[in-house]
């Protein structure tokens, strides 16, 4: 029912900054609660932050204070603010959207903090 592509991702160095993009189809993406999460080489996806329907926000304790999620209902899109970024945010960051029993994730960015 929808179609998620992410954006944003690349390289900076420690205590850089990137934006995220999730652009999502379709004509009800008010409805979804969306979420991003994250997978190191050899670790287990993670959830990062999530942002419900009406803009009800959590957030993973290793990212609380640098991270920002964020929705713009009318751009279908979702963002992720990530600030004072450290080696061990690097990461393929994927976008979710939820609703009912339904999950639907993009493609995935690669975010990679290093020197």
């Amino acid at each position: 029912q929808v179609q998620l592509v992410e954006s944003g991702g690349g390289l900076v160095q420690p205590g850089g900054s990137l934006r995220l993009s999730c652009a999502a189809s379709g004509s009800i993406f008010y409805i979804y609660n969306m979420a991003w999460y994250r997978q190191a080489p050899g670790k287990q996806r993670e959830l990062v932050a999530s942002i419900t329907n009406i803009r009800s926000t959590n957030y993973a304790d290793s990212v609380k204070g640098r991270f920002t999620i964020s929705r713009d209902n009318a751009k279908n899109t979702v963002y992720l603010q990530m600030n004072s970024l450290k080696p061990e945010d690097t990461a393929a960051y994927y976008c979710k959207a939820h609703w009912r029993v339904g999950d639907y994730w993009g493609q995935g960015t690669q975010g990679t903090v290093s020197s």
